[in-house]
């Protein structure tokens, strides 16, 4: 079956139509840029043909190019030779498109081309938008919903099909760069306004009002405007007066926002820079050799596999239980209506499921559904929602303080207080309510499922999900199974997940679980060096230099300095003489005790100001904790850092609490923003190279403590030269 299909109209005007064969959404592959080729090469050559419209068989235009394609395009290079080759491909795409574009132009002349028109019935992305910005016309339709933009910044590349260029000489340096450094999908005004379209037509008109502009069209109206003699680039170029301060500003904005971690973005900048000083083909060929080295470079591999390969993977139930037929939730019941339980309801009443939200009494359970009323308050405010989509959520939410409301939930998640006993009570007092095949969830972020689980009736009808905070914006969902948990239990909590549009990772019952139990020791380990008089600056801001999103330090003045001590107080009581201190005991009791539990009481680590906006870090730090004379160096900050989280993820896998590296790698960058450029903890250990993160192990062991001592399946990998990925 073809992926491109042409047809001609009583009007002589060609239909290229992209229907990619048993896909929801079209994504371009090298079959396709090939198909597409001909149909091309058949509309320029045909006499009879007076132009073409590219479209869509399908709801939207396209979603981009296939990931797994280019994800295994550098192992499919070879290794003689792979960036030629990877290269060479690259431009045959380029070509395509530049062939479009000119469209059978005379080179010296500009004359006798054919318009090519593209007509987008919804959403385009990536390759989509950079197809479209190749023909003559970009027509989009006003469909609400759609989405247009160059997203690809966001899974370690930048648009290598001809967009960065294109976007430059369309709107210049500050506006391109802003576009597709943030990688934003925008709506049909907005993406006409930011450049990526030229019309905004209704919908039921689209195909009409492409061809009537084939049929008007001018050849002044085909022709480019870095085609024509004079061709000047928007805002200047890299050596014009104005164009030098925005090519400097940029060049700063970049390196402050990706530390120099993020090597498509500077990449990205580099094509802009020295595209602005060359005409257009020899841009295109700049644009393809940066994007074939960054294509080459380990961390846009890594962020390709775990940002969209292994993340898709993961929410279309890679893990499942595969006999298990559909579990969707029809009525889903939440115990405990305060800051988690509030958010549960939001995103499941958002995804069209009955909620029962339960509290101690009906004001705090109504508080609770005015958390949604809040969220979509805002959404209104921005444009983003509606009255009539408001009212429509909050009539899925029923609060209420009586149990026995509960009755037909097939799922209900507790969220209550962290406590056993408060937990043990509410299980008890739902699963009355209960029938037999529904499914009994707790929310709980750090007692083991198996305990609570022994105050249920059914075990194997009892699991973990962890939601992460605040739970709208969080995209990752920890499901955790219990020693009994049984695989109905498991599907019903990964349909759940599907169905309000979360990735799962799916992990064994231990202390923590997974997430938790790694970013406790990147918390602990910058709470220790503070300890050990490094200077704190220094601390946070080797963290950020790592790609991380939050120093340790700004990490436990976010988590709450009361909620650590808790923690702590709690553990020792359960473990008892077991228990093996942290070497963050001083500090933590030091700050709990002089009353700074951290953001939320506007001191802790840092100072704040009365709005409770982050200021600099607290003085009376170094006056508690002397600073070394002797600082450490910077890159042995960043491994401490760096590895006390990645061996633990390793731990997890040994322990048998994560099955699945995937989960391991997407779980750590979308639960606590583990260094996105490296793929997560195994993508990063694979990218420093087992013998270098043994040898790093061993001497910070050695300095520092057991914790970065080597875990086992590292060391074996790093005897037999192999790799986790």
């Amino acid at each position: 079956m073809s992926i491109f299909n042409l047809s001609v109209d009583a009007n002589g005007i060609a239909i290229i139509t992209w229907d990619v064969p048993g896909a929801t959404m079209n994504v371009m592959s090298s079959a396709g840029y090939e198909e597409l080729s001909i149909h091309i090469e058949t509309v320029l050559t045909d006499d009879s043909i007076k132009g073409a419209v590219i479209t869509s068989g399908k709801k939207d235009f396209a979603g981009g190019m296939d990931l797994n394609e280019l994800g295994a395009m550098k192992a499919n290079a070879g290794k003689e030779n792979p960036a030629s080759t990877i290269f060479q491909s690259v431009m045959n795409g380029h070509q395509i498109l530049r062939r479009i574009e000119r469209a059978g132009m005379d080179k010296k002349t500009n004359e006798g081309g054919k318009p090519i028109v593209s007509a987008l019935p919804g959403t385009a992305a990536g390759i989509g938008i950079e197809l479209a910005l190749s023909t003559h016309r970009v027509f989009v339709s006003d469909r609400k919903g759609a989405k247009y933009g160059l997203p690809e910044s966001l899974v370690g590349i930048f648009p290598g099909g001809g967009g960065t260029v294109r976007m430059l000489f369309r709107v210049g340096l500050v506006n391109a760069m802003q576009l597709l450094s943030q990688g934003k999908m925008l709506d049909a005004q907005k993406a006409l306004n930011a450049g990526y379209v030229d019309e905004v037509v209704p919908h039921e008109e689209l195909l009409t009002r492409a061809k009537q502009w084939i049929l008007t069209a001018s050849n002044e109206d085909i022709v480019k405007p870095w085609d024509k003699k004079g061709f000047k680039l928007p805002g200047g170029g890299a050596y014009h007066p104005a164009g030098m301060m925005n090519f400097l500003g940029s060049t700063a904005i970049v390196h402050h926002s990706t530390k120099g971690v993020y090597q498509n973005q500077s990449a990205l900048l580099s094509v802009m820079y020295e595209s602005s000083m060359v005409d257009f083909d020899t841009a295109i060929e700049i644009e393809a050799r940066w994007f074939t080295k960054v294509l080459l470079n380990p961390s846009s591999e890594a962020m390709i596999r775990s940002l969209f390969l292994n993340k898709q993977a993961l929410e279309k139930g890679a893990n499942r239980p595969k006999e298990i037929p559909d579990m969707s939730v029809k009525k889903l019941g939440i115990l405990g209506a305060g800051l988690m339980g509030a958010g549960i309801a939001q995103v499941s009443a958002k995804a069209g499921i009955e909620v029962v939200l339960l509290d101690r009494d009906q004001e705090s359970a109504e508080k609770g559904k005015a958390y949604s009323a809040n969220i979509l308050d805002k959404a209104i405010a921005k444009g983003r929602s509606t009255s009539s989509k408001k009212e429509a959520l909050l009539a899925l939410i029923k609060p209420t303080a009586n149990y026995e409301d509960l009755s037909g939930c097939d799922l209900i998640v507790e969220a209550v207080f962290e406590d056993k006993g408060v937990k043990a009570e509410a299980t008890k007092q739902a699963e009355a309510q209960m029938t037999t095949d529904a499914v009994f969830a707790s929310n709980t972020s750090t007692l083991p499922i198996s305990e609570l689980a022994r105050a249920s009736k059914n075990a194997e009808r009892f699991i973990g999900i962890h939601f992460f905070s605040p739970v709208e914006r969080m995209a990752l969902v920890e499901i955790i199974k219990g020693e009994k948990t049984g695989d109905h239990a498991v599907a019903k909590a990964l349909d759940f997940v599907r169905q309000i549009g979360k990735t799962p990772i799916v992990v064994n019952d231990a202390r923590y679980f997974y997430a938790n139990r790694c970013i406790i020791p990147y918390a602990n380990e910058g709470v220790k060096m503070l300890k050990e008089g490094v200077n704190p600056h220094l601390i946070e801001n080797a963290a950020k230099q790592l790609g991380m999103p939050l120093g340790p330090l700004q990490l436990n003045d976010e988590t709450a300095i009361d909620l650590a001590y808790r923690i702590m107080t709690a553990t020792k009581a359960d473990l008892g003489d077991e228990y093996e201190p942290t070497g963050t005991e001083e500090v933590v009791e030091f700050l709990y005790n002089a009353g700074r539990f951290g953001k939320k009481t506007k001191a802790g680590f840092y100072e704040y100001d009365s709005n409770g906006k982050r200021q600099q870090i607290w003085k009376g730090l170094n006056k508690q904790f002397p600073l070394l004379e002797v600082q450490p160096s910077f890159e042995e900050i960043k491994d401490r850092l760096a590895l006390s989280q990645s061996f633990e993820a390793v731990r997890a896998l040994e322990e048998g609490v994560l099955e699945d590296i995937r989960e391991g790698d997407v779980g750590a960058i979308l639960g606590w923003g583990f260094m996105p450029w490296s793929g997560g903890p195994f993508g990063y250990l694979d990218i420093v190279g087992a013998d270098n993160a043994v040898a790093k192990g061993n001497d910070l062991a050695i300095k520092y403590g057991k914790q970065f001592k080597p875990p086992k399946k590292l060391l074996e990998h790093s005897q037999l030269g192999t790799t986790f990925y």
